[in-house]
């Protein structure tokens, strides 16, 4: 294993860990990424802005954040400021990592052996950690030391040191490790994971992969995302496409229900006779038959997935979650998806057709669809190899991207009656939107706009501005829709600006009106909707409306 040794120091970037003769010095996420990217660069003089980003992108934070943890930093390596022996700093311009760099070669963690319920053998789990995503647990493992971030994303249920009871699935993961430093994640809610009591939202599992991100220093990372996980990872790649090296998705989707113009998709009957399966047989070996249809009748296999999904969620939290996944539809913004990106389906995919994973490249902007032989829908079961070439070589030779100008994001517009308490609101509107991770983009006596990284914070903020409104003697109508904008000096700008405000027109007063690509990403996760049916917009068309 690769470290990066200076003065009586060791960084281990794969671990995350600074070590000093052995001993391990603690340092914070953040402060522990600022050292590896300026260890990194040694030698040359890192900006602030560059570090900012890096370390606070998605929150707007001034110089006085990038001090504290320069700081920590030289606490940690005893580093006089007056007279550094490691970080220089340039006034007013940023900061010089001025001690000499080498590579040392550390070896390699011993690997935790377990023996769980559905294994065959003694195998070798790797060690798990955890994150923090608010108030959740996020548990990841990091396997590999490769010079590229890539982050599995395993679809429906998931239990981390499960995966490795498979060798199968061992071997599929060891595989994508060969050429990275390989990235895993159980979703909030399911395996080791913390369990949650109200359906996760798109959104917030997107924090939770950036949480570990974070953790690990990773400000970049190539994604992979497995039938459920591909939206997850499609709208991370479309939300922050700074963050993203390049998206895989295999045996994916964009939704789940029957409609006539997207009809590979299960009916809704149909899907409420899969609810009954796992009601009647959560614990048995559910679903593998359309999932791994090679393997169903084998014995092991059966055990394992049985002990799989079992420890991967509860009967509960399995049914909450399935059905949560079968009301999100991501249609409406992969033609927003801008980072290098490739899909994967296996011809005869018996869970999820063929069909479904050409639509979803179709919409992508320069996307490539690989049709690859085979019936299973797991990855991991039946030939891998085909299908690993195809990710590695696409991961490799992703090109690297000028700076986007363009992102995913969620505007509210909220139109404002009244006179008397029109200033003490907006200043209310900007706390709360501050608090629900907004960005304010004009605020008047009229009128409130904000952007936001997600829907369904955005339509939070929406409804604490309609409750609070009587409290300041101002009427309003608030407006939300989803889609591209193009960013002009940090600000988002372009027709979802305009949408969102037409939407507020049509509001009634009190009301918060969303469009349904709002709706539709957010689908069914704790956020009830009323359909408030067909509206001719003025100057976009007709569009069907939601109250939130």
């Amino acid at each position: 294993m690769t470290a990066y040794a200076f003065g009586p120091f060791s960084l281990d970037a794969a671990a995350g860990l600074l070590r000093r003769g052995g001993e391990v010095v603690p340092l914070a996420p953040k402060a522990f990424a600022v050292l590896e990217h300026l260890v990194r660069r040694s030698g040359l003089l890192v900006t602030k802005d560059e570090l900012l980003e890096l370390a606070w992108a998605d929150v707007h934070v001034g110089d006085g954040a990038l001090k504290v943890c320069i700081r920590e930093i030289r606490r940690a390596l005893a580093d006089d400021s007056r007279t550094p022996s490691f970080i220089e700093t340039a006034h007013r311009r940023g900061y010089r990592f001025i001690a000499h760099v080498s590579l040392d070669t550390m070896p390699a963690p011993v690997p935790r052996v377990a023996v769980l319920p559905g294994a065959t053998t003694v195998i070798d789990v790797p060690e798990t950690h955890y994150a923090r995503s608010g108030d959740v647990n996020i548990a990841f493992q990091v396997v590999g030391g490769g010079p590229i971030d890539l982050v599995f994303v395993m679809g429906w249920v998931s239990h981390l040191e499960y995966f490795w009871a498979e060798p199968s699935f061992a071997r599929f993961l060891n595989r994508l490790a060969a050429f990275s430093r390989l990235i895993l994640i159980d979703k909030r809610g399911t395996g080791l994971s913390d369990r949650v009591t109200e359906l996760p939202t798109l959104e917030q599992r997107m924090d939770d992969l950036r949480a570990v991100m974070e953790e690990v220093g990773s400000s970049q990372a190539a994604l992979v995302g497995v039938s459920e996980g591909g939206p997850m990872c499609a709208l991370f790649a479309a939300t922050y496409p700074e963050k993203v090296r390049a998206l895989v998705m295999i045996g994916t989707y964009a939704k789940r229900i029957w409609e006539p113009d997207y009809p590979w998709a299960p009916t809704r009957e149909e899907r409420e006779a899969f609810y009954q399966q796992i009601r009647e047989g959560w614990g048995g070996p559910i679903g593998l038959e359309e999932r791994a249809p090679s393997v169903a009748a084998d014995p092991a296999f059966r055990t394992w997935w049985s002990s799989y999904l079992r420890m991967g969620a509860s009967p509960g939290a399995a049914l909450a979650l399935t059905r949560m996944n079968a009301e999100i539809d991501i249609r409406g913004i992969l033609p927003s998806i801008r980072v290098p990106t490739l899909v994967l389906h296996r011809r005869n995919d018996r869970c999820l057709k063929v069909e479904e994973g050409r639509y979803v490249a179709s919409r992508i902007p320069r996307a490539r669809f690989v049709e690859l032989p085979g019936e299973d829908h797991l990855p991991f079961v039946g030939e891998q190899e085909t299908m690993m070439g195809e990710i590695e070589r696409f991961i490799i030779e992703a090109p690297m991207l000028t700076p986007f100008d363009k992102v995913l994001a969620t505007i509210l517009h909220v139109n404002i009656e009244g006179a008397e308490g029109v200033a003490a609101f907006l200043e209310h509107a900007g706390r709360e939107c501050e608090w629900f991770r907004g960005r304010t983009i004009e605020s008047d006596r009229t009128h409130f706009v904000a952007a936001f990284d997600g829907p369904a914070r955005a339509i939070r903020c929406a409804t604490a501005l309609s409750g609070a409104a009587g409290r300041f003697r101002v009427v309003i109508r608030a407006g939300l829709h989803t889609g591209e904008c193009s960013v002009e000096h940090g600000v988002p700008t372009g027709a979802p600006v305009l949408f969102a405000s037409r939407i507020a027109g049509c509001a009634p007063p009190g009301e918060v009106l969303v469009s349904r690509t709002v709706r539709d990403i957010v689908g069914d996760a704790g956020l009830p909707f009323e359909d408030r049916g067909m509206h001719r917009i003025p100057d976009i068309g007709e569009w069907k409306l939601f109250s939130a």
